[in-house]
């Protein structure tokens, strides 16, 4: 029985989702500073209301990102930068989008890599949806999505992700 958007009946999500570092994967530049937590990427993404076919990807707009969150998981605030709008990030603009990141990420004090716990929450920047969104019902159960990575979280709420 759906009651509200996200929300079937029966189901609950943890109040943290753990998320595990991953070192070499998706979640591989999550972790701890002084502050909190932090989750960083960089991903491509079509901007929300952008639904038209794109075959040869000349509308994936890419971000460096770094998403803070306090010692609890609450979110905090979202660094979120365009590097490109290309097919994909390679060569230069690769360079580019990881000098991006680091120079978010060597802002963080004490920073160590390593598994976190957050709660959901959604930011939308330049037209795209950056967030850890409960995206639960009768099909897959209780189910949250990472955006725009699209990576899923589940029971039994372990930190490891599906694609």
């Amino acid at each position: 029985m759906q009651l509200s958007e996200g929300i079937v009946a029966g189901m609950s999500l943890p109040d943290l989702v753990p998320i595990a570092h991953e070192p070499g994967y998706h979640t591989d530049r999550v972790g701890r500073y002084a502050d909190g937590q932090f989750y960083a990427g960089i991903h491509g993404a079509h901007r929300d209301d952008d639904h038209e076919p794109d075959p040869d990807r000349e509308r994936i707009r890419w971000y460096a990102y770094l998403h803070l969150f306090d010692v609890d998981g609450r979110h905090r605030r979202s660094d979120i930068s365009l590097v490109a709008t290309a097919p994909y990030l390679r060569g230069e603009l690769g360079d580019q989008a990881e000098a991006r990141l680091a120079g978010l990420l060597d802002q963080l004090p004490e920073r160590q890599y390593g598994d976190i716990a957050i709660q959901l929450f959604r930011v939308v920047h330049d037209g795209v949806t950056f967030g850890l969104i409960d995206e639960s019902d009768a099909e897959r159960g209780d189910w949250v999505e990472l955006y725009p990575d699209r990576l899923g979280f589940t029971e039994p709420w372990d930190g490891l992700y599906s694609t």
